[in-house]
């Protein structure tokens, strides 16, 4: 090595014209100024052993004091792609190459699923909600919610995966318990915000089908409740059959009067006027008469017929038409409300199945665990760097002081230190003499602080 690093300074000296007689002495020089900083820690290597213990301990600690965390870990499957010809598109441009998979995803304003899932998990509305449910202010000690917001963010590492398009959440706390909860909420969070701000054409269809569909059914109800009421007061079950079975009864009725008016006139040539049999048969003709004009109702005017009276149980012949009018209508309007809603039913089902599809879903591949080993802080780790910091510091300072005595006495730089250090160390020595007539020590008593001149 020494060999070469001579050959390499020798070269580099010849560039600039310089004689190979410096080379050596500069190289030799050199090794002679390794050598005595090597032999200088090797005499101070009791200091340089107490250094490392006290690097030890120190680290040892600082490592055992620091608050210990628990990391939970879920992962959550890709989402669906929001279409097919843009993930066709997409799957031509990355078997292309991935740089161009990237600018067609550029220039084309698209972005993965994945990183939208990712978005909303750092978003302020998720981080608010598991603040709130873990009432995380009063574990993090935290008054203002900005501040719970980056102490939460500090322990909570969202990432996704470019080529798998797996995303995990990674959330430590101090308790693996609350780790574990604070995990599947993140899952909980996502899946209430994905479903509740679809924005899909699925999603507004639905949307609209369902106000609609609200709106028709209440119609529906009123209409229904409108031709009740009217078949109810009307006594009009079904007109047209109404209106058949009343006028084949009234031609019975009227067949039964022309049979009794002929028998009594018959009775009539043979018995006289008060007879029992003719009195019987006038009664009966009566009779026919009188149900025969029920059914056919008085002569009047074709305004809208009265609802019929506690006599009458159904309403005329002569009623009927100017009824169904009146009842059609109704009826018409209930079927038409009644047609609408079912067609409405369908297609409201049918946008339901289609939001379901275009919904980008959350399917979780690895749920929240508690887990069982600390995640922080890594202790043998901070004990070797903490130790080795400490080392360094400690050969630092043999060299530095050992350069310092070097220095000669007379140099400018060395009286400036020296003035500086004796205004600093008069300084701090008045402080100490304030603080003693303070606390009501005596000047004389022997104060317990370090007075020897070691920076010399």
């Amino acid at each position: 090595m020494a060999t070469k690093e001579i050959t390499k300074q020798k070269s580099r000296y010849i560039d600039h014209d310089i004689e190979p007689e410096l080379i050596v002495a500069d190289s030799a020089l050199s090794r002679k100024k390794t050598i005595s900083r090597l032999s200088l820690l090797w005499s101070q290597r009791p200091f340089l052993y107490r250094s490392l213990a006290v690097g030890f301990v120190l680290s040892t600690i600082i490592a055992f004091l620091l608050p210990v965390r628990f990391t939970s870990t879920t992962q959550l499957m890709p989402p669906d792609q929001a279409g097919a010809g843009v993930a066709t598109m997409l799957s031509a441009l990355t078997k292309a190459g991935g740089e161009l998979g990237a600018i067609g995803s550029d220039l084309f304003g698209l972005r993965t699923s994945s990183d939208l899932f990712v978005g909303i998990l750092h978003s302020r509305t998720v981080q608010d909600q598991l603040i709130n449910k873990f009432d995380l202010r009063k574990v993090y000690s935290e008054k203002r919610w900005e501040d719970a917001r980056k102490d939460l963010e500090n322990r909570t590492d969202v990432s996704s995966d470019r080529k798998s398009g797996i995303i995990t959440i990674k959330v430590s706390d101090k308790s693996p318990q609350r780790a574990a909860e604070m995990a599947r909420e993140y899952v909980a969070a996502l899946d209430r915000i994905v479903t509740t701000l679809n924005i899909s054409s699925a999603h507004k269809e639905r949307v609209f089908l369902e106000n609609r569909l609200s709106q028709v059914n209440t119609d529906l109800e009123k209409a229904e409740k409108d031709f009740g009421d009217f078949a109810s007061k009307n006594a009009t079950l079904d007109v047209k059959e109404q209106g058949k079975a009343m006028i084949g009864a009234a031609a019975d009725i009227e067949g039964q009067l022309i049979a009794a008016q002929t028998q009594l006139e018959g009775l009539r040539q043979i018995y006289s006027p008060n007879n029992v049999r003719v009195r019987s048969m006038q009664a009966q003709v009566a009779e026919y008469r009188r149900q025969l004009q029920k059914l056919g109702g008085k002569p009047g005017s074709t305004d809208d017929a009265p609802p019929p009276s506690n006599e009458e149980l159904y309403p005329s012949i002569r009623e009927l038409p100017i009824l169904g009018v009146k009842y059609a209508d109704l009826f018409r309007g209930a079927k038409v409300q009644e047609a609408v809603f079912e067609t409405l039913t369908k297609q409201y089902e049918l946008a339901k199945v289609e939001e379901a599809r275009e919904t980008p879903s959350v399917k979780v591949l690895d749920e929240g665990n508690v887990p069982e080993k600390k995640s922080f802080p890594p202790r043998i780790i901070l004990i070797i760097l903490g130790t080795g910091f400490v080392l360094v510091l400690g050969s630092i300072w043999v060299l530095a002081q050992a350069r310092w005595q070097e220095v000669d006495p007379g140099d400018p730089g060395k009286i400036l230190a020296m003035d500086v250090f004796h205004s600093v160390r008069t300084g701090a020595d008045e402080l100490k003499t304030k603080l003693r007539r303070r606390s009501g020590t005596k000047d004389d008593e022997p104060f317990s602080g370090n007075g020897n001149g070691s920076g010399h």
